[in-house]
């Protein structure tokens, strides 16, 4: 499985490519921080929903693209791991963002 650090994900962001992110976070997390850059495309599916797919649930996720890299995360990476796992499984390109949100948070406050 790929996966991307903190800082990697900050020089994507830099160098104005387009990044998909799903956070697979309850809402309400979501709601209260996100990944939230000029050129990032964030998605919010709870995982129960990715998990969904692997008990037999082939549903598409309309919001998730097909052909593009999608970065998972949650809030320290142990839920994103499964669904970027079921993810791939069903044919999604997807990237893990090592360590999750909390990762994040303590990049970003150190730069």
């Amino acid at each position: 499985m790929n996966s991307i650090t903190p800082k990697e994900l900050a020089e994507k962001i830099k160098k104005n490519e387009e990044v998909y992110i799903l956070d697979v976070r309850a809402e309400e997390k979501y709601n209260n921080y996100h990944i939230n850059e000029e050129n990032i495309n964030s998605i919010n599916l709870e995982k129960s929903l990715i998990f969904a797919l692997e008990e037999g649930n082939n549903q598409p996720l309309p919001s998730l693209p097909i052909n593009k890299e999608i970065i998972v995360t949650c809030t320290t990476g142990n839920s994103a791991k499964k669904c970027s796992a079921i993810l791939a499984e069903n044919n999604y390109h997807v990237t893990l963002l090592e360590g999750g949100i909390t990762a994040w948070k303590e990049f970003k406050d150190g730069n």
